[in-house]
């Protein structure tokens, strides 16, 4: 990886995701033609999919399970990082291009993201962040909010008329958005099981975490799953995430209350 962003830059952070699917290969051609990135290897039934040579993530075949429920517990969205406000800019000229449909674009104040779903329901984020310079914190808590994106400055950022050809080395799962039955069970558990520190939330329904000073690299809602219990094992959607942790000596892994499995490696710098 030639260039390192801020988020990938702290004591722990998202390095992969792995989704059941109940058609791994035509999951697989749409994040390679929608978001960008490549085929960097297969395991058995599951294809790995990168930016580079970096795999960011894994989709396994499971031909059995039953769609996601959108109001269990499990995965809201993946964010893709891209490394420079430019690389966005391409792509969504593309996507405006290729008229992709699209579920929202959002000004964060400290980051501009485009949002969208695959085609078995799991969420993604294309976004892009504002200099960490530039993000205004009162003590521990970072000012986030949700603008409408302006589209118009995002596309006349220099370099962004540059075709869009994939994904650029560099690219990044800068976080990992998960829906819960509670958000401050959650808070308490990532809290607890990864050190992860809160930098933000909304009226007990949202959190967002992280370390290292980045806006966060975790965040667990319970917008539409308030209350849920564990998430069925046969259901596609959400396998595990692998989070890179520099205070990791082994792997291990540990499940959260909602069956959410979180796979820990030590950090390679």
């Amino acid at each position: 990886m030639d260039k390192i962003s801020f988020a990938g830059t702290a004591p722990t952070f998202v390095s992969k995701v792995g989704i059941k699917a109940k058609d791994a290969d035509t999951l697989s051609k749409y994040y390679q033609d929608v978001v960008g990135l490549r085929e960097v290897a297969r395991k058995g039934q599951s294809v790995i999919l990168g930016a580079g040579e970096t795999p960011l993530l894994e989709i396994e075949q499971a031909s059995a399970v039953r769609a996601d429920d959108p109001h269990s517990a499990g995965l809201y969205h993946t964010a893709f990082l891209l490394p420079a406000r430019a690389d966005l800019a391409r792509w969504a000229r593309r996507a405006i291009d290729r008229q992709t449909p699209i579920t929202g674009a959002s000004d964060h104040l400290v980051s501009e993201a485009i949002y969208l779903t695959d085609p078995e329901g799991n969420g993604i984020e294309i976004y892009a962040d504002r200099p960490q310079q530039e993000w205004k914190w009162n003590g521990a808590s970072i000012q986030m909010g949700t603008e409408a994106l302006d589209v118009g400055n995002l596309l006349g950022e220099p370099g962004g008329d540059v075709p869009w050809a994939a994904a650029p080395d560099g690219t990044m799962v800068g976080h990992l958005h998960l829906r819960v039955g509670d958000a401050k069970e959650a808070e308490s558990w990532w809290q607890n099981e990864l050190g992860l520190q809160t930098v933000a939330g909304f009226g007990g329904s949202a959190v967002f975490m992280s370390t290292g000073g980045y806006h966060h690299h975790v965040a667990a809602n319970s917008w539409q799953s308030r209350g849920a219990g564990r998430r069925d094992n046969d259901r596609s959607g959400l396998a595990w995430a692998e989070f890179s942790s520099a205070d990791a000596k082994s792997e291990r892994e540990i499940v959260d209350p909602w069956g959410n499995v979180v796979r820990i490696v030590p950090a390679k710098r």
